[in-house]
């Protein structure tokens, strides 16, 4: 197991699932409110999501298809070499989330995917010299088959919650439309 701390605390354990949001840089106001202090630590990872999903100003490079296509090959490719496994995942305009099973050290397939990804949207989209990614992501150790099933459906409903779709399967970007891949047995809590 892994601890780190910048902003946020960080725990990683290679094997168990792992919640991920990482965000645009810049993507949340400057002048928001923060959570009431009485949250856990849950309800404010919520409240933030919420400011994210109804966010009418701020960067949302990640609504146009092409990046959010970039976005979610580099996610398939992670698959592909063995650093994780995909539970499931979502790419909303400003933010994405993720249910993995880290296959390396997590730290540093997170570095790997949002390097890859902010170096060629921001060629995309004609950018130099800008950063693409918030530094830090927020990420959560899942402890149990329940949060798990729980981490999922909200990862997949972030859409229809949103206000984008009226149904999951019908969000280009995320997990809820595909066919599902067969977990592997280690992979999921009991």
């Amino acid at each position: 197991m892994t601890h780190s701390e910048r902003r946020l605390p960080h725990l990683y354990a290679i094997g168990q699932p792992l919640f991920v949001t990482f965000r645009l840089y810049g993507s949340l106001p400057a002048n928001r409110a923060f959570p009431p202090s009485n949250l856990t630590s849950g309800q404010a990872f919520v409240a933030m999501d919420r400011l994210l999903d109804q966010a009418r100003s701020g960067p949302m490079f990640l609504r146009q298809p092409e990046i959010a296509q970039l976005v979610m090959a580099s996610i398939d490719y992670g698959v592909e070499i063995g650093h994780y496994q995909l539970h499931s995942f979502v790419i909303m305009s400003n933010h994405v989330h993720l249910l993995i099973t880290p296959n390396v050290n997590a730290s540093q397939l997170l570095c790997s995917l949002k390097g890859t990804t902010a170096r060629r949207a921001n060629l995309l989209l004609g950018r130099t010299g800008q950063q693409f990614w918030q530094d830090e992501s927020y990420d959560h150790l899942v402890r149990g088959g329940e949060e798990f099933r729980r981490i999922q459906r909200y990862i997949e409903n972030n859409p229809v919650t949103a206000g984008i779709v009226a149904s999951a399967v019908n969000y280009p970007y995320s997990s809820a439309g595909r066919p599902a891949r067969p977990p592997q047995a280690a992979s999921l809590p009991h």
